[in-house]
């Protein structure tokens, strides 16, 4: 059993790793994908390599068997680099990866989880419909028996890797209109007749991170392509959404420490009225605001991660991390750009991409007004 000692310098070891991959192989290029909306596929097949596309995912199944805790800290880094590609990491592990190793069967475990793992899939993950995000109970995707196999029809919309993903978790309804044990939960792989994609979105920010609608016309899936029971779907996405929303807590994060950490420098570094802007006060006690609510939503954050490795119920800690988090992402990205002055509004200085891709941390696997009532529903139990 680690010590807390080992159990420090292990993730300091993994910090330092994540840091290195990105300013190699995602610095160079963050403005060059962010302009062309491209998003690199090539670059997650590298991070396969690495270990950071099967955090969670155990070494018999080819992943790197880590913890929460190293997962945050994975996600962190790479998002301080560029949000995109930390928002596509949290996709592909937390929400496709993670539901099949939480409830697949042995078999569909060991088919999918080393190619998920490797990097040489890419996975998406498919619950939000055109017509319903939080009211996922009501939507129109639906799978009908045929045999031995289920024949989906619908579109699945705001889907990270809709397009790219070589296999995708999808959940569809299988019994009646707002029945919880009305939808099921199935993998689908890319080729399969009667399932494409559909419409790329052109975004506001996390321009390099894919998000495309998933369209099922006819699609048919065998009977063993289900995840867990016939009923299970939408039970089995809300779990997935608690590890989901320590993901995003932690892309939040990231994208916090990255607009702090470019705003210190930038402080020390410019000069007005003869001395660095540091110096004087309007600026400084922006910093100790930053600073202050970055250490708080990182506390949130871990607590959370915390309470999933130890298999705890982190209903309530999840959303009030990834609830905390991202609203501080947004205030600590703007302040960042207020720093810079005219330069924070160019795409010569990096805070500008951390003020377009932190609003998606308030959006995205819940707005911060659904984890509000996630919140006060726990705390009212």
């Amino acid at each position: 059993m680690n010590t807390t000692a080992e159990s420090a310098d292990n993730l300091q070891l993994i910090r330092q790793s994540a840091r290195d991959f990105a300013e190699v192989y995602i610095r160079p290029h963050v403005m060059e994908w962010d302009e062309d909306q491209h998003f690199p596929v090539n670059l997650f097949h590298n991070m396969g390599h690495h270990g950071f596309l099967g955090v969670l995912v155990p070494e018999v199944y080819g992943g790197a068997g880590l913890d929460y805790q190293a997962y945050i800290t994975i996600i962190e880094e790479i998002a301080k680099v560029c949000g995109s590609i930390g928002l596509s990491v949290a996709a592909h592990n937390s929400l496709c990866t993670n539901h099949i190793l939480s409830f697949g069967s042995e078999e569909i475990k060991r088919r999918y989880l080393p190619l998920l793992a490797s990097g040489q899939w890419i996975g998406a993950w498919g619950l939000t419909e055109p017509n319903t995000g939080s009211d996922a109970m009501r939507m129109q995707c639906t799978a009908t028996k045929d045999g031995d196999y289920w024949v989906i029809n619908g579109t699945k919309s705001w889907i990270t890797h809709g397009k790219s993903g070589n296999v995708a978790v999808v959940i569809a309804r299988t019994g009646e209109l707002l029945d919880s044990r009305g939808m099921t939960a199935f993998v689908v792989e890319r080729g399969t007749t009667g399932f494409h994609a559909g419409k790329k979105e052109n975004k506001l920010g996390m321009r390099a991170s894919e998000t495309a609608e998933m369209i099922f016309d006819n699609c048919r899936v065998s009977n063993k392509q289900v995840l867990g029971e016939v009923g299970e779907g939408f039970v089995q996405a809300m779990k997935i959404l608690d590890g989901g929303r320590i993901s995003i807590a932690s892309l939040a994060l990231g994208i916090a420490k990255g607009a702090y950490e470019a705003s210190v420098k930038y402080a020390k570094e410019r000069h007005q009225f003869g001395q660095p802007i540091a110096n004087f006060q309007g600026i400084s006690f922006k910093l100790a605001d930053m600073a202050t609510k970055i250490e708080a939503a990182e506390l949130l954050t871990r607590q959370a991660g915390a309470l999933k490795d130890a298999g705890q119920k982190c209903t309530k800690e999840a959303a009030m991390a990834k609830y905390y988090a991202s609203e501080i992402s947004v205030q600590v990205s703007t302040d960042a750009v207020q720093i810079f002055g005219g330069y924070g509004y160019t795409k010569d200085f990096p805070v500008e991409k951390y003020y377009r891709d932190s609003k998606l941390c308030t959006i995205g696997e819940g707005t911060s007004e659904v984890q509000k009532l996630v919140i006060a529903r726990e705390a009212l139990r």
